[in-house]
């Protein structure tokens, strides 16, 4: 599980996931585009950049910049080997016949178009080189659906199915496609939401970044199209 000399672009990165995910990697030595939506936001979590840090900030949800993160990752390191999809939100409140227009399009851009977006820009250079990986995060949750979080399962199931589409079409292609199925994460906004839960039955964001950072390895050199579930103790 060593990126050494391997291009990573972690998109969400400013998030509290998206912060384990950068430390995961960057610790085994990869060189790293990090994607949030405006640099300050990037700055604040990651300090500065530096020779082996590059920021990308975008709005995915806009496949022109999508693109142009790509481009800059091309541009300043050459290659992308792996591209983790870890940008996403979470709403739930509403039942699916009171589903508001905004909801279901909030959940699905941010969930569905701005993985579909990335993976529109980064898969073509990963053919072209022969190899790569892709890791997506999807949601326990949405293996089946649940009362008042309707729009918020049909989005991650998405990611699951999208996962498993691209990984027939990309496998004998040298491109890997996985993703996660985290429960709750333990993260300072959940812990606030949910004030008298045992936070320790929680996933632990380090320890879903080590999956993530497992099935972008070679070690996970044979394992397409899985979705692999991260439950803790939930």
């Amino acid at each position: 599980m060593d990126f050494d000399h391997q291009v990573v672009v972690v998109t969400g990165a400013a998030g509290h996931l998206g912060r384990a995910v950068v430390r995961h990697f960057a610790a085994r030595g990869a060189r790293l585009v990090l994607v949030d939506v405006d640099r300050p936001r990037l700055a604040q979590a990651h300090g500065a950049e530096h020779e082996r840090l590059l920021f990308a900030p975008a709005d995915l949800r806009d496949a022109a910049q999508a693109a142009a993160v790509v481009q800059a990752a091309l541009a300043r390191f050459g290659r992308i080997d792996v591209l983790a999809n870890v940008a996403g939100g979470f709403r739930m409140g509403e039942a699916v016949h009171e589903t508001s227009d905004e909801t279901w399009a909030l959940l699905f851009d941010l969930n569905a178009r701005t993985l579909l977006n990335m993976c529109r820009a980064a898969v073509p250079p990963m053919l072209a080189a022969g190899r790569g990986a892709i890791v997506n995060v999807g949601a326990w949750g949405a293996l089946r659906g649940g009362a008042l979080m309707g729009a918020y399962a049909a989005s991650k199931a998405s990611v699951m199915r999208l996962t498993e589409s691209m990984s027939a079409e990309l496998r004998e292609r040298g491109v890997r496609v996985n993703c996660v199925l985290p429960t709750i994460l333990d993260t300072p906004d959940n812990r606030a939401a949910m004030p008298d839960a045992d936070f320790s039955r929680w996933v632990a964001t380090d320890a879903l970044a080590d999956v993530i950072g497992f099935l972008a390895s070679d070690a996970a050199r044979a394992v397409h199209g899985a979705a692999v579930p991260v439950t803790g103790l939930v």
